[in-house]
């Protein structure tokens, strides 16, 4: 099984330093530390699980050390500042493992810049040695990157000459559209093995400034300080990500917040919100309760069981959500989250919500969600209902059932504080070409709206009475499992996201039809390709027809 929990203590790639606003995170790979057996992690190359330490690093930077303004990237061994991905790696692992660990490192390093943009947390990349591939597209994330100019240290991305793939976690995305990097000097970029080094690497603007090595870290200091200054992060004491705390059995996985039950044999994943029942009073209360707040446990709770049901599940198919609690206490959490959003915490779990409602959408798995009796899909809970591909609502009363009518429930964040990856809320999305529907869609907030009232103002896709609930659920369940799991990835990576382009979706719009296909190529992973052959001394074989 593949966990994507961890902590400092057992870290075994990364180290952290701090001084004062100044966070020092040095990549420091273990060559023996992969994640599977099979390969070494030499020079500084990473595997899945680096980039887990990574991500829980950056997470823990936002959350744990709010005193913290800028992070240094940097190398812990001489020559060589990252590799990349490691080939060994890539040659073995699985089709659907490779694509997820790209999916994972994008995710990782658009939280990087999340972090820049938002939260007053500025990455600088301080490349001493090549930084290569991979190793470069980390670089990139960064808002400022230094290279030291000893004639030795470079930049390249040598996926294509080298493997016969792409730069997978965004690389040829963000030369064009962040770095503003000319389409022909990209070409020539992303062709030569050697890469780019010195003066050239700068006018190039594949990094911004290069430094001999007699000023190097006084530089690197004097430019960490200077993007410190710049931030309005103001926080002193930060909270403590305690572990998510979960039982697995054969046939679930269960935390405080989410449960999750799985029907292999119907390839369906039943995950459940249980919605708040304490909260805290105020803004001090919230810090106090620091981890435990509901919408920030909650949320790492359901990120870590997206991210296992994508590594250790890939039979399943479908994921239906559903929800059981009260909407005014999930509601009550909301107004908490929109009272106190300039608060350096209360805006840190905003935007995490943000990211695993994003997690959420780029999950390759049909998303259905079931609105009926007893549930609380309100605010941010009702996100899941937007990010699904269908929605279905119970409509009525069940027989015997005293909870009442099923209800949706509307609140200002459902408008403003989760946008997807193409800028748009997911009510935005959903009315994208009808604006009356979104305003009117806005003018409902506080309402308590019945099974009827949603499907009039288009927030579902159907509604059933009791008499048709069951039989009309249970054929659309069975249906979508029937159809081609290639056939409804594609579909469902055109329909989630409409409206205007942006550098996030063309990153994983990229990595799902373009990687994604070349990684089945034999080009790339056959026998004769790239992927195998690479350090062999052999040279591929490629078949030279162009598809």
């Amino acid at each position: 099984m593949i966990d994507f929990q961890t902590d400092p203590t057992r870290y075994r790639h990364w180290k952290l330093s701090f001084d004062g606003p100044i966070a020092t995170l040095t990549m420091d790979v273990d060559p023996a530390g992969g994640l599977m057996d099979g390969y070494e992690l030499k020079l500084n190359s990473y595997d899945l699980g680096v980039d887990i330490e990574l991500a829980d690093a950056v997470q823990r930077l936002r959350f744990e050390h709010p005193e913290v303004k800028t992070v240094v990237l940097k190398s812990g061994k001489e020559n060589v500042f990252c590799a990349g991905a490691n080939i060994r790696m890539l040659g073995k692992a699985s089709h659907g493992h490779k694509v997820n660990f790209c999916k994972f490192t994008n995710e990782t390093r658009l939280s990087i810049e999340d972090a820049s943009e938002n939260s007053g947390q500025t990455y600088l990349a301080a490349i001493s040695g090549s930084a290569a591939g991979g190793g470069y597209e980390l670089a990139v994330t960064a808002d400022h990157i230094m290279l030291i100019d000893d004639r030795r240290s470079s930049v390249s991305l040598p996926e294509l000459p080298l493997l016969a793939v792409l730069p997978g976690t965004g690389g040829l995305t963000r030369l064009t559209d962040k770095r503003r990097v000319r389409r022909d000097l990209a070409d020539v970029f992303c062709t030569t093995e050697e890469g780019v080094r010195g003066k050239r690497a700068v006018q190039w603007r594949l990094v911004d400034e290069v430094v001999p090595p007699s000023a190097w870290e006084a530089k690197v200091n004097e430019r960490a300080l200077e993007l410190a200054a710049r931030s309005d992060r103001d926080g002193t004491k930060g909270i403590a990500l305690i572990q998510v705390q979960r039982t697995i059995s054969d046939d679930a996985i269960n935390y405080a917040h989410v449960r999750v039950a799985l029907d292999r044999a119907a390839r369906v994943a039943t995950i459940t919100i249980l919605g708040p029942s304490d909260l805290p009073a105020d803004l001090r209360g919230i810090h106090d309760t620091g981890a435990a707040f509901w919408p920030l446990a909650m949320a790492r709770e359901l990120d870590d069981a997206l991210l296992h049901l994508r590594s250790n599940e890939p039979s399943i198919g479908l994921i239906v959500f559903r929800s059981v609690g009260d909407p005014a206490q999930v509601l009550g959490a909301d107004s908490l989250l929109e009272q106190y959003q300039t608060d350096w915490l209360v805006r840190e779990i905003r935007l995490l919500l943000k990211r695993v409602l994003k997690r959420v959408d780029m999950t390759a798995r049909s998303l259905i969600t079931l609105i009926d009796p007893g549930s609380c899909f309100a605010g941010t809970l009702a996100e899941l209902v937007f990010a699904a591909d269908r929605a279905v609502m119970f409509a009525g009363s069940a027989a015997g059932d005293n909870r009442g009518p099923a209800t949706l429930h509307l609140s200002a964040l459902n408008f403003s504080a989760f946008p997807m990856g193409n800028g748009l809320s997911r009510l935005a999305n959903r009315f994208y070409g009808e604006p009356d529907s979104l305003n009117t869609a806005a003018a409902l907030i506080g309402e308590t709206l019945d099974a009827e009232a949603a499907e009039e103002h288009g927030l579902i896709t159907f509604a059933y009475d009791e008499t048709d609930w069951d039989d009309e659920v249970r054929l659309i369940l069975e249906e979508r499992a029937s159809f081609s799991p290639d056939a409804l990835t594609g579909l469902e990576a055109n329909l989630r996201f409409v409206g205007p382009e942006t550098m996030e979706t063309r990153i994983f719009g990229r990595l799902t039809a373009w990687q994604n296909w070349i990684f089945q190529r034999p080009n790339a992973v056959g026998e004769t390709g790239s992927l195998k052959r690479y350090g062999s001394g052999v040279r591929p074989d490629f078949d030279p027809e162009r598809v």
